[in-house]
Parts: C-alpha cells; structure tokens; sequence
C-alpha cells in the first residue's frame, strides 16, 4: 500500500476499513496491549504501520478460530516462534479446520439425502440391497398407521443414519432369520416350543435394535397384523407357506412367558 498522503502509517479509521473490523475493536487492542499502533503522525496520533497490519492479521486469524484473545496475545508474543513457526501453526490449525468442516458437509449431504423413509440410498443401491421390496411402497400407509407416534420418529432418525452397508447387514439378518424359521416350521416344531419362542424373540429384538423398542405388548399386535394384513402375510408365508400363522403363535407364546 502506498502513502500518497505523505503522512506516516494508517490512522485507526483506515485500519478498521481494511480489515473489516470496528474502531471500537481496533481501540480495545491498543488499550489491552494486544496491538500498539506503533508509529505517530505530525500531529501526534497514532498510526498503524505495515508490520502492525501483519500482526492484525495474525491477530484476526487466531480470533476466526476461537483463540480467547489473551491466548493470541502470548501466542504472538512467544519470543521462540518465528514468523514461520506461526505459519506452520496456522497451517495445521486451517487443516483440521477443514477436515471438520468437510465431515459437517457430509454429515449434512447424508441428511439432506435421507428418504422419506429416512432410507439413504440410490434407487440403484435400493434395489441392490432390496431387490423388488420398494421399502418405499408402504411408506405413506406406514405415516397414517403410525405417523404420531414415538416409535415411528424413532425409527425414522434411526433409519436415516443407516448406510447401504448397515442395510445390507439388516437385510442378510433378516434372511438368515427366516431361513431358520422356515427350517422349524419344515420340521414340524410347536410354536410354543423352546425353539419357535426364542426365534420369535430375536424378531421382537431385531426389530428394537434397528428401528425403535418394542415391548411384548406390542409385539403381540405384529404378530396379529401379520396374518391379518395381506401383504406382511405374504412376506412371512414367503419364507415358507404357514410361517405367518406361526410366528403370530410363537409371538404369543414368547410375550406369555415373558411378562407372565
């Protein structure tokens, strides 16, 4: 910057200009001690030169990272760091200020992406992890149902944090589960045996792990709609013809023994 004026530095209104802070801020820093202006005019009042604007400018660095102003104080007057030991500094500060802001941007892209089901993926990776099973399809039916409840805020934060990978393990204990299942109704088990029961309430517990809690109580309704309602009927007899009617039983008899 050039001194077209002949007069010696930068009085406090043209340094607050440039650097975009008040005078009141620049007056402060002279009374604290922080930043002098170091030079004086003919007229006796003080002026900031070229090295207190570079101090300035350290100085509003510090402040833009949160550093309380006594801590830029002794960090600026710390006779061991040299110019570049400041820049290092300053480099290794602005990195990890990056890096967490980039998480933030991608924590909130992650957000904004979430579906109305608070399902994240593409319709690609939908049908990936899905198959044909649009999980949107019963979306609107599932609002009305349980729109205002607590279950169903629940499920969908917990549902809108869930990766593609975090669903395909959903999906893989899903299948696994009903391979099981199938096997006891294949072999002929009692719905209120050992067996059935404990596989009834690894449903019950899945379903609380995932998405929201669900108490006996409430897991005897599921086990209801399930042959009531065409469509879970149809998953569940899917896995094998006659697996809803017994899970609805097996659902029964693992709530009875639970809370009896």
């Amino acid at each position: 910057m050039s001194h077209s004026t002949g007069q010696v530095g930068y009085s406090v209104g043209q340094v607050a200009g440039f650097a975009g802070v008040t005078v009141r801020t620049l007056h402060h820093y002279d009374d604290i001690g922080l930043l002098v202006p170091s030079e004086r005019s003919h007229a006796g009042h003080r002026r900031y030169s070229d090295a207190d604007l570079d101090r300035l400018q350290q100085i509003l660095f510090y402040r833009e990272l949160g550093f309380p102003l006594d801590e830029v104080a002794a960090l600026l007057d710390d006779p061991a760091a040299d110019p570049r030991a400041h820049l290092r500094r300053q480099h290794e500060l602005l990195t990890a200020r990056i890096e967490k802001l980039q998480k933030m941007a991608a924590a909130v892209e992650h957000a904004m992406e979430a579906r109305k089901m608070g399902i994240n993926l593409t319709p690609e990776e939908r049908f990936e992890v899905f198959g044909d099973k649009d999980p949107e399809e019963y979306a609107e039916e599932a609002e009305q149902r349980w729109g205002g409840t607590e279950a169903y805020a629940e499920s969908q934060r917990r549902a809108a944090t869930y990766t593609k990978e975090d669903w395909k393990r959903i999906q893989a204990e899903v299948g696994d589960w009903g391979e099981r299942y199938a096997a006891l109704v294949a072999a002929g088990a009692q719905p209120s045996g050992e067996a059935a029961m404990d596989l009834a309430e690894e449903h019950r517990q899945h379903i609380s792990r995932y998405y929201f809690e669900v108490p006996y109580e409430m897991h005897r309704c599921f086990g209801a709609m399930y042959v009531s309602d065409e469509r879970f009927k149809a998953f569940y007899d899917a896995m094998r013809p006659g697996l809803a009617e017994h899970l609805r039983d097996a659902i029964e008899a693992n709530a009875s023994r639970h809370t009896s």
